[in-house]
C-alpha cells in the first residue's frame, strides 16, 4: 500500500476530522477492538479538529483488501486532507496514539 493513500469521509462512513482523523478497522468479536475503541475515542476527545471513525472489516470487505488490513484492530492516522500517514497493527497504546498525532496535526 503506497503512503499516498488518500480517504474521504463517504468511504469510511463518517466525517473526516479537520485536523486528522483516527480509524479503527475491527471486527464483532476481537477483544482488542474494544480497548482500542476507547483509547482512540479518548484520544479525539482530547486534541480539537481529530475524529475517530470505527470501520467493521467483515461488512466493507472491497475497503480492507484495498488497505490490506491484515488483523484487527488496525489504525490509520489520517492528516487533515485524509491521506493516510501512519498505520498500526493491534492495540495500540495511548502514548503512542498521541505521539502519532503530533506528527500530523
Amino acid at each position: 500500500m503506497s503512503e499516498a493513500v488518500r480517504l474521504s469521509g463517504a468511504e469510511l462512513g463518517g466525517p473526516l476530522g479537520a485536523r486528522a482523523t483516527l480509524v479503527q478497522f475491527s471486527t464483532a468479536f476481537c477483544q482488542p477492538c474494544r480497548a482500542t475503541r476507547r483509547v482512540l475515542s479518548e484520544v479525539a476527545g482530547m486534541v480539537e479538529g481529530v475524529e475517530h471513525i470505527e470501520v467493521d472489516a467483515e461488512e466493507r470487505l472491497e475497503l480492507v483488501r484495498r488497505l490490506e488490513v491484515r488483523r484487527t484492530p488496525t489504525v490509520l492516522v489520517l492528516d487533515g486532507e485524509g491521506r493516510v500517514v501512519r498505520r498500526a497493527a493491534g492495540q495500540p497504546r495511548r502514548v503512542d496514539v498521541i505521539a502519532a498525532l503530533g506528527r500530523v496535526v
